[in-house]
């Protein structure tokens, strides 16, 4: 398996502190991971590329905010990198081992769901 992550933190809560006026302070952040590699069916007769998706909420700290960015210059990478660092390498390792095991199941099923008589 080829797998890739993308990360989606557009959405972001905010508030003034220490006269700085919209200062980020929690990030509501989403993971996917795509395989290139496998397919699985799509429900409706196709196939797409095995997905999957985690969400969550990382909280950011403000204590410091002597490299302050202003709202209006923040961009995406600017709050992928805080939300990285919010949670540590070891907890991205374990989210992504997470997206690559439902990939997993998704290409190869060990489970089956069925119907008796």
């Amino acid at each position: 398996m080829a797998i890739s992550y993308a990360w989606d933190v557009k959405t972001v809560d905010t508030k003034t502190i220490d006269s700085n006026a919209d200062t980020v302070f929690n990030v509501h952040w989403r993971l996917t991971a795509t395989d290139d590699t496998n397919t699985v069916s799509d429900g409706l007769g196709g196939t797409v590329n095995a997905a999957a998706t985690v969400y969550g909420t990382q909280s950011l700290d403000t204590s410091d905010l002597s490299s302050f960015t202003a709202f209006a210059d923040l961009t995406a990478s600017d709050v992928q990198s805080w939300v990285e660092a919010a949670m540590g390498a070891d907890k991205i390792t374990e989210i992504k081992a997470g997206l690559d095991a439902n990939i997993a199941e998704l290409v190869t099923p060990t489970v089956q769901t069925k119907q008796v008589g």
